[in-house]
């Protein structure tokens, strides 16, 4: 008698790491494209106030929102990543980031519809946070799981390099809009970095729509071993390492407000 059992996936690293890296270079473009906004545009546009360093705070308070939001998208997307696999949830974050990106640059401003026009800035952030926080997670355990031992860490280092990426590009981008006059920055010069996000959306999105399933994943669900709550166990068995994590990306955020600042005080005239 023949075994009728399907063979698991075969392991991708190479396009599991090119996965990997045009995803994060995606959602830290969109990330930090938003940082450079907040710091020249949105405090004018989205906030406008008799008293400047008032607006900056309320522009930058939507940057942090973008943090908060992030470790609530790792828990919930990385659930859905354990219930119905990694290559359906790394397809939704791709999406989710674009699309919150692209109507950015869709925007009405304050002067057209008053306070509506920082409600639904804030509404795209929390998208865009959520996103973040999803890929941060989904990409490296995805390509972790389609990687051979011994070189596990080589492979996932690209989602690292698409961050460095994606950080870079978004300034590249955002460089010749901030030197643009100002009609034309506050007008629509602003808008561009956040539409031009849509290109690389298709491409990551086909690349990630052609990568099989992690044979991991595809295991535990062919032998019904999917958990049914993954969420409460990681909190159960391995919550030393959340709180590791949790204070290692403590660090990070500080780097990026930083730097985001550091752009703002440099273009203020102080």
């Amino acid at each position: 008698m023949t075994s009728t059992t399907a063979s698991p996936p075969a392991m991708t690293p190479r396009r599991a790491a090119t996965a990997a890296l045009l995803g994060s270079a995606l959602e830290y473009y969109d990330f930090f494209v938003y940082g450079a906004a907040a710091a020249l545009v949105f405090n004018v546009l989205f906030f406008p106030s008799g008293d400047p360093a008032v607006a900056l705070i309320g522009s930058f308070a939507t940057f942090a929102v973008g943090y908060v939001a992030r470790p609530v998208g790792a828990m919930v997307m990385g659930h859905f990543g354990d219930r119905l696999g990694r290559k359906k949830v790394m397809l939704a974050t791709v999406v989710m980031m674009g699309a919150a990106s692209f109507s950015m640059g869709c925007l009405p401003t304050f002067d057209r519809v008053g306070l509506l026009a920082p409600a639904l800035l804030v509404v795209l952030r929390v998208v865009q946070g959520f996103s973040a926080g999803a890929e941060s997670a989904g990409a490296s355990t995805l390509t972790v799981e389609h990687s051979p031992v011994g070189r596990r860490g080589f492979f996932t280092s690209f989602v690292m390099v698409g961050y460095a990426v994606g950080c870079s590009l978004a300034t590249i981008v955002f460089l010749p809009v901030a030197l643009l006059p100002a009609e034309h920055l506050y007008g629509w010069g602003w808008r561009l970095p956040f539409w031009l996000s849509a290109v690389v959306v298709v491409i990551t999105y086909y690349v990630r729509s052609h990568l099989e399933e992690t044979p991991v994943f595809a295991e535990a669900k062919e032998e019904r071993a999917v958990r049914k709550l993954p969420l409460s166990d990681v909190f159960k068995y391995h919550w030393r390492s959340v709180i590791c994590v949790a204070g290692a990306s403590l660090m990070a955020a500080m780097q990026t407000l930083f730097a985001v600042f550091r752009v703002s005080y440099g273009t203020s005239g102080a």
